[in-house]
């Protein structure tokens, strides 16, 4: 078959099936068939690049690297809404439209005001050109790429659409996905991230596409901009946009009168803690679009819209217990117990402390009554104490020194806000989730070993380590007098274990649960070491030069590479079979012209991106290093370079050289 018409007839049933699945949750074909098209379409764009469409598939798993964000004019003003938390408010508002519209019959629209961040997007003849951040309303941010790999969205519209089309609406991060980033980065040591907004918003300014794509955004539409007149109502462009393939949530609703707004307001107080996405209010807006004209704008926001706010959800608890819990990386969290009672639409019997600093600033005692919210985050967490309610002779709560679940003395590095017990090798809590992760479903995914069996192992004596796993299929007899495990699910384990082997290495650096080494530093490390022993063996420095590593993940990395233990443990593990290496072919030189010369690379290029730029090098016989000293040859400075790096490298005489200049050292 002629490959552009492949392309084009792959690419059409791939746009039809994410559609299906991600909009009417109908899966179609398996996902092996749907994994086969895409990766047939992959290598004919990749044979054909000339072929390949700015809106295909393949754009759904990112890999743009967008050194700088461009800024693009909003067509339409990205106006504020007017906000209230008052019915009374409300009431005001419907009076006014009632005056400017001179008493003519109007009705509203009500929509939920989801807690992400705004995005107007760009349709023609069908196709998504372009995705802009709100910015100040007159011009944003364009995150065209980014925009691409949110799966709920459609590249390309429906029949139907006119030629120009502008879509507003919030790209937000779900719950769960919020939920599931933070527990991962709690893990790996890493700052938590305070709401699913600001995960949203910084997810969206990322410069790897690839990672955004990770991130699985969503993207929920909530109005359609075109030039003339094309609907005579906002719900009719709402239902058409719905039609055109586009996400709307289907909570909207068409309002005869105040009241209807109200009752909706009332019946959505407590009902929208059931959506994956946060609120924070509803929007009433005028229905029809020429009434909307004729009410008109102020200077920041439209007369013929408000949004109402609710308050943000608070309930008043006693605090009951500290229970103190340690993580995968020894770090002990706070959790307080506290009396049940309803807030947000469930009932909350546990709440975030944080760490040490919280409960000391709060001056948390037991038996004191407390101050829950959720507001916009997740997990409710203790806003104050109900000093007049505290009972007297209360005592403060005062953090453990020893580790609640080994008794090793507990250490708190400089800088962090978390204690953290040292016992690496021998406290349990550490084990058992170290081996959780491991066999988790993003690292080796090992059917038949969920928490609960892992732990089960674990007490039993049958697993300490990963590498413990492997020798399991030889100890069958062991695994077949033990309840509740019969042939068939023992079998099946066995089976998941060889399957592991399978799983390429980028995974088991990852599984492998080394601290601040998370999912995307891992992907990098992979791609730039290629196996693990080239990994163990680099010293700090060079692995602080590898893209997306830093000092602390290349010290923490390293640190984890010299420790007898764990070297033991790569060793049983690729003795096992485990993949230790990256497969395939590893890059060849090209040349040996920069042999001898280290570099340094600080900042943003122009013309390659940082990564692509240390390739480059290597290719031809360059070392690429972290830090700057006399040995380094040059520094390679680029756009917003860090005044350090600079002043140091001139202090001890550095050649500092552009971009375009190190270019020039190479044959190309």
């Amino acid at each position: 078959m002629d490959p552009q018409q492949r392309i084009q007839e792959l690419t059409q049933r791939l746009h039809h099936l994410n559609n299906q699945y991600y909009q009417h949750d109908i899966s179609e074909v398996p996902d092996q068939e749907f994994d086969q098209m895409l990766a047939e379409l992959q290598q004919l764009e990749k044979a054909h690049p000339d072929l390949a469409l700015a809106n295909s598939p393949t754009q759904r798993v990112g890999g743009t690297i967008t050194k700088q964000f461009a800024q693009a004019q909003h067509r339409y003003p990205m106006l504020s809404l007017g906000n209230t938390y008052s019915e009374d408010d409300l009431r005001e508002f419907d009076e006014r439209v009632q005056r400017g519209l001179e008493g003519a019959p109007y009705t509203y629209v009500c929509e939920q005001k989801f807690d992400g961040v705004a995005m107007s997007l760009g349709y023609e003849n069908g196709e998504l050109h372009q995705g802009v951040t709100r910015g100040d309303g007159t011009r944003g941010d364009v995150v065209t790429a980014n925009v691409r790999t949110i799966r709920t969205l459609p590249l390309h519209l429906r029949p139907g659409a006119p030629p120009e089309v502008e879509v507003r609406g919030e790209v937000f991060m779900p719950n769960s996905v919020f939920n599931d980033l933070n527990q991962e980065r709690e893990q790996n040591g890493e700052a938590l991230l305070a709401n699913p907004r600001n995960a949203a918003s910084g997810t969206l300014k990322l410069q790897d596409s690839a990672v955004v794509a990770a991130r699985r955004l969503r993207f929920y539409a909530y109005s359609v901009l075109t030039p003339g007149r094309h609907f005579a109502s906002h719900s009719e462009s709402l239902e058409a946009a719905a039609a055109w393939g586009l996400p709307v949530s289907p909570t909207w609703q068409r309002c005869q009168n105040l009241q209807e707004v109200l009752d909706y307001i009332h019946e959505w107080a407590q009902k929208r803690f059931t959506l994956p996405v946060n609120t924070d209010g509803i929007v009433i807006k005028v229905d029809n679009l020429r009434q909307q004209d004729q009410l008109g704008l102020t200077a920041k926001s439209p007369r013929w819209a408000i949004a109402y706010k609710y308050p943000t959800a608070a309930a008043r608890t006693e605090l009951l217990r500290i229970e103190y819990n340690v993580g995968r990386t020894g770090a002990v969290t706070p959790v307080a117990h506290l009396t049940p009672v309803p807030l947000a639409g469930t009932i909350v019997k546990r709440a975030s402390v944080h760490n040490a600093n919280q409960i000391a600033a709060l001056d948390l005692r037991l038996g004191d009554f407390v101050f829950v919210e959720k507001g916009g985050e997740i997990i409710p967490k203790i806003t104050g104490v109900d000093l007049a309610a505290r009972p007297a002779g209360a005592v403060p709560i005062r953090y453990p020194q020893d580790c609640p679940a080994c008794g090793t003395p507990l250490v708190r590095p400089e800088g962090e806000a978390h204690y953290r017990c040292p016992n690496e090798r021998a406290c349990p809590p550490q084990l058992k989730a170290r081996l959780e992760h491991y066999v988790s479903r993003k690292a080796l995914n090992i059917d038949g070993l969920g928490a609960e069996t892992v732990a089960r192992f674990f007490d039993l004596g049958l697993v300490a380590t990963p590498a413990d796993i492997y020798d399991l299929p030889q100890r069958r007899a062991e695994l077949i007098v033990l309840e509740r495990l019969g042939e068939k699910s023992i079998d099946n384990l066995i089976a998941g274990i060889e399957k592991s082997k399978t799983v390429p290495f980028e995974r088991v650096l990852f599984g492998l649960g080394i601290r601040y080494v998370g999912e995307t530093v891992a992907q990098k490390l992979a791609q730039h070491y290629r196996t693990m022993a080239a990994i163990m063996a680099a010293s700090a420095e060079e692995l602080a030069a590898t893209p997306e590593v830093g000092g602390v993940i290349a010290d923490s990395l390293a640190l984890w590479s010299q420790q007898p233990e764990n070297q033991e443990l790569v060793r049983r593990l690729q003795a096992a079979g485990v993949a230790m290496e990256v497969s395939g072919e590893p890059p060849r030189a090209v040349s040996d012209r920069l042999a001898g010369l280290t570099f340094v690379l600080s900042g943003v290029f122009e013309n390659y991106s940082r990564e692509q730029l240390q390739e480059l090098i290597q290719q031809h016989g360059g070392k690429i290093t972290g830090s700057i000293s006399k040995k380094l040859s040059y520094l390679v400075a680029g756009d917003n370079m860090g005044p350090a790096k600079r002043e140091k490298a001139t202090t001890l005489k550095v050649p500092i050289i552009s971009e375009t200049e190190l270019l020039a050292l190479l044959p190309i």
